[in-house]
């Protein structure tokens, strides 16, 4: 940590409700009105949902029957995954004209280093402006940015200003910005994360910051150490034009709750096809197979075996996975199941890069 920090300008764009943006745009009838992408009424879960939906506390993740008790309303919007994943390229491409480092985290997210860009703006703040304004012409969307001098505080600052809006945190801002923050603000942080973090007394940055580095290691581990540097503005990561898939997965929501292994095993199947075309798309290979189960009371399962060597075959996955079903007996009927293959043959050791101040 003591080397000389390579100077940083860093954006994260991230659209608003992408998903249901991109629906209501292709649907002019959807336009205002509260729309959820994915689930209905009676099976599955939310994937997004829109602006006018989340008034109601629609959220991804909820379930379908929950997110129509909050909103009578609410529209379901089958997802049409080619379609966002059209308009996403579109989007990178816009991203491309301004600089070659680009790490998209989804269809609807990216990292940009923009030090050293394309137009020679100086400007980080300007850039995002004018990427937004181009994504709003030529592609019909809105999206939000965040500007500063590293990823962690450029994903937080996306959020500030959403929808449609952007928040740069300049170097003398960094420390402020990060005491005042609500600590379920800090990306990383999660519910349950948040909950043991308010009964410690952290409630802000500045809270956080107050705590040595042995006190948060004893309570959240190697996170703590992740959390100490964080709220001090360091954050050891660069931009990835190549980010390394760690995963590759395919599930499945059924709908009627399956109570048999015979029947699970006939899904589990056609899952391990869909997964076999996924690897063989990307060619990728892994050892570690998860089975994910989740069951009708909507808590969650998974199941991993790591074997000695490389697979990508479904045959293999298939018999990995029949073999975690039958591990241990089912607790309920089962509402969905996936299958996921990680410890794959792309994975590399890590640079780290040290980000500190710089001209804005």
């Amino acid at each position: 940590m003591s080397e000389t920090p390579p100077i940083r300008k860093i954006i994260h764009v991230d659209m608003d409700a992408f998903y249901a943006s991109v629906e209501q745009m292709d649907h002019p009838d959807l336009r205002g009105k509260p729309v959820a992408v994915g689930g209905n009424e009676i099976r599955g879960v939310v994937s997004a949902a829109s602006y006018e939906a989340r008034k109601f506390g629609v959220r991804s993740a909820l379930s379908g029957a929950l997110a129509k008790k909050y909103c009578p309303d609410l529209i379901f919007v089958k997802p049409r995954f080619d379609r966002y994943k059209e308009i996403s390229q579109k989007i990178r491409k816009i991203f491309h004209d301004y600089t070659d480092l680009v790490e998209p985290l989804s269809l609807d997210e990216a990292y940009l280093d923009v030090t050293h860009n394309k137009k020679g703006n100086p400007s980080a703040s300007l850039i995002a402006e004018e990427i937004r304004l181009r994504i709003l012409n030529e592609v019909g969307l809105t999206a939000s940015a965040g500007i500063s001098v590293n990823k962690f505080i450029a994903k937080v600052a996306s959020d500030v200003n959403k929808p449609n809006g952007q928040k740069t945190v300049s170097p003398d801002e960094v420390i402020p910005f990060l005491e005042q923050l609500p600590i379920r603000k800090f990306y990383g942080v999660g519910k349950v994360t948040a909950e043991k973090m308010y009964q410690l007394g952290i409630f802000t940055g500045i809270d956080l910051k107050s705590k040595p580095i042995e006190f948060l290691e004893k309570h959240f581990g190697k996170s703590g150490t992740y959390y100490f540097y964080v709220v001090r503005g360091i954050h050891n990561s660069e931009v990835k034009p190549n980010r390394i898939t760690k995963s590759v997965a395919a599930e499945h929501t059924f709908d009627e709750n399956l109570t048999s292994e015979i029947f699970m095993q006939e899904r589990l199947e056609k899952i391990a096809a869909e997964l076999d075309r996924r690897l063989k798309k990307q060619k990728i290979a892994g050892k570690t197979v998860t089975l994910k189960i989740k069951y009708s009371d909507f808590t969650q399962q998974t199941r991993s075996k790591t074997l000695p060597y490389f697979i990508a075959d479904k045959s293999l996955l298939f018999d990995t996975v029949k073999e975690l079903l039958f591990q241990e007996r089912m607790k309920d009927s089962v509402r969905l199941l996936g299958i996921s293959l990680s410890n794959l043959n792309t994975e590399i050791k890590k640079t780290i890069v040290v980000q500190l101040k710089f001209d804005f």
